[in-house]
């Protein structure tokens, strides 16, 4: 590859004779006067301010273009500094007086793609122009300048652009002769020279209108790369500008360009080495210009050989099989409440992300919503990636499912890398124990982590993991059937309420959840006592109709107690050779019910049993006072989490007259001149006026059960009582 380092005095002394910006390229964007650019804007110029007041010269980043036969230059990618550095040497040479005979090249730049921009630059050459105010007010009020040009896009920029080169560079003695020294120089390539295609050239550096921060960040990360070692940065910026942007070409934004990407990725990058080192990102910025200086702190050529091998790991991958087509095979879309979408397939993981390609999801939106289970799943790929070679297909994709369900079964609590909530930032023992397992299949103990916090995933799910890997050892037969069963949507990797003691409860727990599950909540309750009450004690979880009822009943929380009764019930359902439908378990309520009324007891199961009203569509939440001493007293929540104004006493809805008084939290039933409550033994009837009792139904019990169904009673006194 022919290149030639250049400075924009000396370039025009070799076989380049014009530079002209085409009319395909966007307008001059350095000054636009937007919060953003004028960031960027400031920033390039601090990089060229210190190369000409320092001893740090300063070598920008490859300009690429179409060098015609005839000497003419039309840059490609370049454009935006190259205009910059015209400016800044046509401010050079009029504030210094610079003798025409220098400065004569300067009237070989131009720009086509309008005749204001074009005849702007030839105007500047000759224009005499006072730097005593601001300098864009002195250009505007020189002889020859048209007001129109200021609608020019390009034109105006210009004009923004020199007053901020004046008020940065106004004090700066010789500036002409460290121009022309080579205080500031850039790498020109043709594109012949380059060996690359016009049409892949174009694919590569099309961009939009708007101006981004990359082409001042990768200026700075050349700038610091050549300070270190300048092959490696030729190799470096080489690659971003061809096969790195070529790979994130299929993710480029509107504008059609990939700066965002690269940015996103590079962020991902510098957040996984702060973690590594025990870090958090929380709290610091997390600006590219930041991030870049983040980056060559500590041992720059291990972050450098990190960042070269996590990029070129997908362009190898890219070349043998499509990244999207990739993670399709290994990765399907789940769904937590349509028990339609699951669909186990041997070798594949189910996520609940709303994207299975990690690696693109990271690029198009690392900044904004790109959580932290992301940020480990897309960690524990680009591990198996990077030791390809070391890990067959086939174990990683029983390790990926190890991951899967570590990061699925863990919430924010331990998805957390704040450095002050409960056991601390616990990012860095999770990449670790993900190294770990990616690498060696293992799931390493507490004391066998490295890091100083040693915390990582949820402890029920890391205990459960361990049990499977020793349990598929010894079980190689039935391992598809285990990672079926943790394929569904209710459990989501977590079977700890099936258990492996037997295995022929997994299809059978598949199969009674295609059933009626208000008929499964009530054959449950026939079984056992499956219910779950909240650290409260007050707050009680059953099964209903809604899926997160038995998602919250089946995962293992230390905020809840009887997990191990809903699994003595749930293997007491399972047991047996009978098939599961609806119509089985319709026999098992009928039969209980039956049961109930033969010997007159009636407690509070056979009512949620027996009327849909205690079964409402929610999230199967009750509330109780006082469980033991009044079963009878609860209400039906609404909500997930509190008593509102739509909870409801379900021994006042079955009864079917009347309306709730929102006030009362759903505990107080009206009818016009009354109002009724329900207490554990009785109804009482009291006036809504004085609040008096009125009537009082007591209902006969025995050990404190009913021995008659309190509701058809309650109907037949009301018909004579009330009306």
């Amino acid at each position: 590859m022919d290149e030639s380092l250049q400075t924009f005095i000396n370039i025009f002394q070799g076989n380049v004779k014009k530079i002209i910006i085409p009319n395909i390229q966007r307008d001059y964007a350095q000054g636009r006067n937007t919060e953003e650019i004028r960031r960027v804007r400031l920033r390039f110029l601090d990089a060229l301010h210190k190369a000409v007041t320092t001893d740090r010269k300063i070598k920008l980043d490859f300009v690429y273009g179409d060098l015609s036969d005839d000497g003419i230059l039309t840059p490609l990618d370049g454009q935006q500094r190259l205009t910059t550095l015209f400016l800044l040497h046509w401010y050079a040479a009029k504030k210094e007086n610079v003798p025409p005979a220098e400065t004569e090249f300067l009237k070989n730049f131009s720009y086509d793609m309008r005749p204001d921009s074009r005849e702007f630059c030839k105007f500047l050459i000759d224009c005499e122009v006072s730097f005593d105010g601001k300098l864009s007010d002195a250009i505007e009020d020189s002889a020859g300048f048209p007001l129109g040009w200021k609608k020019d896009p390009t034109v105006n920029s210009m004009l923004v652009m020199l007053d901020a080169i004046d008020e940065k560079f106004c004090g700066v003695e010789n500036l002409w002769g460290k121009l022309a020294g080579g205080a500031i120089s850039f790498y020109f390539l043709s594109i012949k020279d380059l060996g690359l295609t016009d049409e892949l050239y174009i694919t590569m550096n099309s961009r939009g209108k708007p101006l981004t921060d990359f082409e001042h960040f990768k200026a700075e990360f050349k700038s610091k790369l050549d300070d270190l070692d300048r092959e490696l940065s030729d190799r470096i910026i080489l690659k971003i500008d061809t096969v790195w942007t070529d790979l994130l070409w299929n993710y480029r934004d509107e504008n059609n360009l990939v700066d965002d990407g690269f940015l996103a990725y590079f962020n991902f990058l510098c957040d996984v080495i702060l973690y590594r080192k025990g870090g958090t990102p929380q709290g610091k910025s997390r600006d590219p210009f930041d991030l870049l200086e983040e980056f060559f702190e500590g041992d720059v050529r291990e972050n450098i050989d990190f960042l070269e091998k996590s990029f070129d790991c997908w362009c190898e991958l890219d070349k043998r099989e499509k990244i999207p087509d990739f993670f399709a095979d290994r990765v399907s879309k789940g769904s937590r409440n349509d028990k339609t979408v699951n669909h186990h397939e041997a070798g594949k993981i189910i996520t609940y992300f709303d994207n299975i390609n990690f690696f693109g999801d990271c690029v198009k939106s690392f900044n904004k919503k790109f959580s932290l289970g992301k940020v480990v799943m897309l960690y524990a790929f680009l591990i198996y990636l990077l030791n390809g070679k070391n890990i067959s297909d086939e174990d990683f994709r029983r390790r990926i499912r190890i991951v899967n369900n570590l990061v699925t079964n863990s919430g924010d609590a331990e998805l957390s890398n704040s450095e002050t909530r409960n056991n601390g930032n616990r990012i860095p023992a999770m990449l670790e124990q993900v190294d770990n397992i990616i690498l060696c299949g293992k799931i390493l103990r507490s004391d066998e982590i490295h890091t100083a916090n040693h915390y990582n995933f949820n402890e029920t799910q890391l205990k459960e993991e361990r049990e499977k890997i020793l349990w598929t050892e010894t079980n190689p037969d039935k391992a598809e059937l285990l990672f079926e069963l943790e394929d569904h949507y209710l459990l989501g990797g977590q079977i700890g309420i099936v258990g492996l003691e037997h295995p022929e409860y997994f299809s059978r727990f598949i199969e009674l959840f295609k059933c009626d599950y208000d008929k499964i909540a009530c054959a449950l309750l026939v079984m056992g006592d499956y219910w779950q009450v909240e650290n409260n004690g007050q707050r009680y979880q059953l099964g209903s109709t809604r899926p997160q009822s038995w998602q919250n009943l089946f995962h293992k929380s230390a905020l809840t107690e009887g997990f191990e009764e809903t699994k003595d019930a749930l293997d007491l359902l399972l047991y047996g050779t009978q098939s599961l439908t609806d119509d089985y378990l319709q026999k098992i309520i009928n039969d209980e019910l039956a049961a109930c009324e033969r010997k007159s007891e009636f407690d509070w199961k056979y009512y949620f049993i027996k009327y849909k009203e205690f079964r409402p569509t929610r999230y199967g939440k009750y509330w109780w006072e006082k469980f033991s001493e009044e079963p009878y007293c609860f209400v039906t929540l609404y909500e997930q989490q509190k008593r509102s104004p739509n909870s409801y006493q379900p021994f006042l809805k079955a009864i079917g007259v009347g309306e709730f008084s929102r006030d009362d939290l759903g505990t107080r039933l009206n009818l016009g001149d009354f109002y009724i409550l329900c207490k554990n033994d009785s109804y009482v009837v009291k006036n809504s006026s004085t609040d008096a009792e009125e009537d009082r139904l007591k209902i006969i019990q025995h050990n404190g059960i009913d021995t008659e169904d309190r509701i058809k009673k309650f109907k037949a006194w009301a018909e004579g009582y009330l009306y």
